[in-house]
This record gives C-alpha cells, structure tokens and sequence, in this order.
C-alpha cells in the first residue's frame, strides 16, 4: 500500500512539475522586448524551451531531495552507514543519452538561426604555413532585398543605403530581408538591437554580413554592446522599420536633403561638466584632442 501511495505521489510531483515548467516557458516570452524581426521567433522559441527544461531540471533536483528525506530517512539511533550504491546500466545509458540528444537538439537549434542570419565574414579556414586568409566555401550570400552598410566609429553609427546617401539613422523595410555589411574603423564594436534579438560584434579590417528580416513595424534601439571608449554610452542610433513605400519615400528625400553628421558625443565632451563643485576635471580638452585626431586621420586617409 505504501508503495501504490509513493508511486502516486511521484507520478503527482512529474505532472506538476511538467505544468510549472511548461508555464514558466509560456512566461519567458514576456522577459524580453517585443518581437520585431523573423529570427526573433526562433531565438524566443529557443530560449522558452531551455527556460522550460531548467525549470523541470531544477524543481525534480528538489524534489528528489524532499522525497528522500521523507521515505528514506534514518531512524534516530541508526548510525550505520548505507549500502554502496550499485550501477543500473539502464540509467547510466538514460542519463547518457537524454543529455547528449538535448544538447544536439539545442546545437541543431543554434544552427538554423544562424543560417538564417546568414553571416558572412566570419567562417576562416586557416592553413598552415600561414597564407591569406581564405572563407569557406559554405560562405554564400542569401538573396536579399536591400543592403545597407553600417559603419561604427568613435562614438557613432553611420548608414550608406543603395542610392549612396548616408544618415545616422537605419531604416528597414519591413517583411523583407535586408543584408546589413557591418565595419568598425578603429575599435571593436557591437551591433545590438534588443528587439531584433541580433547582437554582433565588429571587428575592425572585417567586412562583417548578416541578413535581418523585420516583421513589426516601429521604432527601435541600436546600442553599441561593446566598451569603445570614454562616452561610447552615447552611441545609439534610431532603427526604423517601415513599409517599402515609406521606405523609398526617405530614401528618396533623403538624397535630396543630407542628413545632419554632427557627432554628439564629442560635442557633449567639449561642454564642461556642470557639477555643484569646481574641481577642474574638465573633459573639454579631451573633445578636442579626440575631435583633433580624427581631423589628423581623415587628411592621412
């Protein structure tokens, strides 16, 4: 009888347990910002279900620890020590097998997003001795409708659309893909759009590529999520995502009316601090310095 009751309770605990797990995984979807692009679903997707299974995995660990402790407890005057435990083929092939598929799942999983990003520009097959770096040859560009260039440089965004015209702004059109060619100038910096679900660094001397397909249309965030230097907090930039009518349209005015390049984070660096007391840390000799150097490197180039 006191067997049938145990069965019963662990067979309660799993289907509780699954219920939680499957219900935490359902919530993990409201952690993140909204969805904006294609491979945003399948990273969510991803991230629900290893939300799901660490839950699983965590409530059955304690589980088994209280119902141990409630049926195989000790009695007060036994101090003899317990059997050695021996070795269940069975569940040694269960615990082997069920982590190495889940994890092969998961990689399988990693795999498609990636391809579905479809970056270029990364993949280097090295030889030896040292030559010319060479891509491999599954490095083929996936059809796209639109490429843009991004540049990063201290401390701001640039973007050269199709027609030439340069903005600090990034506008996609939306439903379709988009190859965005990412170049950093000095430093390494980080392409990061939370409700893309896309953070890529950049790497100087590299052309880096990645296809995006945005599917909501609105107004989103780039940051840099790599430290470049002092006020690279200021470098952020607007990301449109419109219809292809709305697109053309701004490209078309934009063409006609070049964007604004001032660079704010050097002229926030030229401005003293305003702070309750004087005590001469100015940050206006490094806005010029820095503003200085990059004059200097423009007339070198």
């Amino acid at each position: 009888m006191l067997k049938v009751l145990e069965y019963c309770l662990v067979t309660i605990f799993i289907a509780v347990a699954l219920f939680i797990s499957h219900w935490l995984g359902q919530q993990a979807y409201t952690w993140m910002p909204p969805q904006a692009t294609a491979e945003a679903q399948r990273v969510d997707a991803l991230f629900s279900f290893l939300v799901a299974i660490g839950a699983f995995v965590f409530l059955g660990l304690v589980g088994m620890m209280v119902y141990s402790a409630l049926f195989f407890r000790a009695k007060p005057d036994d101090y003899s020590e317990g059997h050695p435990a021996r070795g269940s083929v069975k569940l040694e092939i269960l615990w082997t097998v069920a982590p190495t598929l889940l994890v092969l799942w998961i990689a399988a999983q990693n795999i498609t997003i990636y391809n579905q990003l479809n970056i270029l520009g990364l993949k280097q097959i090295v030889h030896f001795p040292i030559e010319s770096p060479a891509y491999a040859a599954t490095d083929q560009p996936k059809p796209v409708a639109e490429q843009i260039q991004v540049i990063a440089k201290q401390w701001e965004w640039g973007f050269r659309y199709p027609n030439q015209a340069a903005s600090h702004e990034l506008h996609l059109p939306v439903n379709e893909s988009t190859r965005l060619n990412l170049q950093a100038e000095k430093v390494i910096h980080g392409f990061y759009v939370p409700a893309f679900r896309l953070k890529q660094d950049m790497v100087p001397g590299r052309n880096i590529g990645l296809v995006v397909t945005p599917t909501r249309i609105g107004k989103y965030r780039l940051q840099d999520s790599q430290y470049s230097g002092t006020y690279f907090a200021l470098m952020e930039a607007d990301v449109y995502v419109e219809p292809r009518e709305a697109y053309n349209q701004w490209i078309a005015n934009l063409a006609l009316n070049p964007a604004d390049t001032t660079n704010f984070a050097i002229a926030e660096q030229q401005h003293s601090p305003k702070t309750l007391f004087q005590t001469g840390w100015q940050t206006g000799s490094l806005g010029e310095s820095v503003a200085k150097s990059d004059r200097l490197t423009e007339g070198d180039s």
